[in-house]
């Protein structure tokens, strides 16, 4: 059995279990929960049990395959999940423009509905359909609203639920309501690890350790629901991971930033080289240091001065400075409102920045500034940041989760499992 270009000749007890709970000694559970580190083998085994149960169990019904969204979704559970079904006999057609599947097998044919939980608004988009049945990848990434959504409408006789996860903070509202409370809701809940997954080698294994640090690594690595604390790049090392801005050419240059009146403004200019980016130069104004705020225009023309005469593809803008965003527009720039999902950003700039995607030259001296002050706040309940010495981090932030963080064919958050 193939998983990519990776040959699968066994799997872990953890992974059968996975895949056959639903026909083994955990046939009467409502319910699976597959959680812990990273690329410990539980989301291809998740999906690979979830589609033979609907299709042993059903005939002409539907069924719900959920991600963070719709893209993330093809190409964390898609991409390996199909070509191994189609090895394994089953005929699966995907329906692209209405988000669908329909596979057959055995003279049976089911449909599954592929949709993404992105933001509160994603609750109305599963609303009214009636499942047999629901797989939901990373759901801790997504808002309570729609998985609470996804899980009404599982209302035929013999539907299902199957969740998989990488840890968050030990308040998150999963880990309360579903994992603390599996045994109540009849649920199986495994606990993976990267010994769970007998494809990675010793040398894999190794990698994906010396890659996180600190709450990252005891999440991503260890598997643990864990308190963020502590400074948010505490991997990051000035000296080491710090370089002189190369010479060029930079095929592509492009400016974030965080808007700021009585708040400090902060932009900065960034040159794409091979397969990363360099912050070049920056920007940042602190109206209450120098005891006078700035205008727009003013505003406008301090970006012109910052990337001179380099030809900017785009100007990433905090989503919510519209005054400053119609500025930028009508002195003839292309603006586009910076994706703002503070969690998921941190973690896209974090890999991003581990990875030399992402680098900080030394010129940039309030982002390094910043950098080295930039912790989690224990009081807010959440993953959160401190407020504070926060602005050349946001507008870096902007940049990763908008620009940096992109591949082709979609949103690439590459702090994810896979």
């Amino acid at each position: 059995m193939r998983r990519g270009c990776i040959r699968i000749s066994r799997f872990s007890p953890k992974q059968k279990r996975a895949l056959t709970w639903w026909c083994g000694a955990d046939r009467d559970r409502d319910a699976i929960i597959c959680d812990g580190a990273v690329r410990s083998g539980k989301t291809l085994c998740l999906g690979l049990g979830f589609v033979c149960w609907a299709m042993a169990a059903f005939d002409g019904r539907q069924f719900a395959l959920c991600g963070k969204s719709i893209v993330s979704l093809r190409r964390n559970v898609l991409t390996e999940l199909l070509p191994l079904l189609r090895s394994l006999g089953f005929q699966c057609r995907e329906q692209r423009s209405e988000h669908t599947l329909i596979i057959r097998f055995a003279g049976r044919e089911n449909r599954f509905f592929l949709f993404g939980g992105h933001d509160e608004s994603s609750a109305a988009l599963i609303q009214g359909v009636t499942l047999a049945g629901a797989l939901l990848d990373e759901v801790a990434l997504m808002p309570r609203s729609f998985v609470e959504q996804a899980c009404a409408r599982c209302s035929v006789t013999g539907s299902r639920l199957w969740f998989s996860c990488n840890p968050q903070g030990p308040e998150h509202w999963f880990y309360r309501e579903w994992i603390q409370r599996a045994e109540e809701r009849n649920a199986l809940y495994l606990h993976f690890t990267m010994d769970d997954n007998p494809s990675l080698s010793q040398r894999v294994r190794a990698r994906y350790r010396n890659s996180y640090t600190g709450t990252f690594y005891r999440r991503f690595i260890l598997g643990e629901w864990t308190a963020a604390e502590g400074l948010i790049y505490d991997f990051f090392d000035r000296e080491r991971d710090c370089l002189e801005a190369p010479e060029g050419p930079f095929s592509r240059w492009c400016v974030s930033v965080d808007y700021g009146t009585t708040n400090p403004a902060s932009f900065g200019l960034w040159g794409q080289m091979g397969n990363a980016w360099y912050r070049v130069a920056e920007y940042y104004y602190d109206s209450r240091a120098q005891g006078r705020q700035k205008t727009d225009a003013e505003y406008v023309e301090d970006l012109r001065r910052l990337v001179g005469e380099r030809p900017i593809e785009q100007v990433v803008v905090d989503p919510s400075a519209a005054s400053f965003i119609q500025a930028l527009r009508q002195a003839g720039f292309t603006v586009v409102r910076a994706v703002n999902d503070v969690a998921d950003g941190i973690r896209i700039t974090a890999d991003l920045l581990r990875e030399g995607r992402l680098v900080i030259c030394r010129g940039c001296k309030d982002c390094l500034r910043e950098m080295a002050l930039y912790c989690w706040d224990p009081k807010a309940g959440r993953d959160a940041p401190k407020k504070e010495n926060d602005h050349a981090m946001d507008d870096m932030r902007y940049f990763a989760a908008t620009v940096a963080g992109r591949r082709s064919g979609g949103f690439a958050a590459t702090f994810v499992e896979r």
